[in-house]
């Protein structure tokens, strides 16, 4: 399991790293220039990922479920269920600790690669 843990400071550290610019996610450059409008936060990453679960962004964990065609009695019964779902196509999570509810994010394992989070 591709299973990626961070504290919130080292989350927050990350998104800043990044910049959207065509909808594609991509790590900054030392270097290059950046518009204010490619700042990368939690909303624009949740447009990228295929999955999440945060306190302060809506990530449609029963929309998600219903896609992936699953059911469950509760919204832990089904974040485990989208967990696995990806997790076995080779996505990965990342957990973000240290804010009072919990915040997991689902990429693509070729994303994670791109930003950064897993070995290229």
């Amino acid at each position: 399991m591709n299973v990626i843990t961070l504290t919130a400071d080292a989350w927050e550290a990350f998104l800043a790293s990044l910049y959207e610019r065509d909808d594609r996610l991509d790590l900054r450059r030392d270097g290059e220039t950046y518009a204010r409008d490619e700042t990368v936060d939690a909303w624009v990453m949740s447009g990228h990922a295929e999955a999440l679960r945060s306190a302060d962004l809506d990530g449609d964990v029963w929309g998600t479920l219903e896609d992936i065609e699953e059911t469950a009695g509760d919204e832990e019964e089904a974040w485990a269920k989208i967990r696995a779902f990806y997790l076995e196509r080779g996505c990965v999570l990342v957990q973000v600790q240290g804010y009072d509810e919990p915040e997991d994010w689902i990429l693509t394992e070729a994303l994670a690669r791109r930003l950064g989070l897993t070995p290229a």
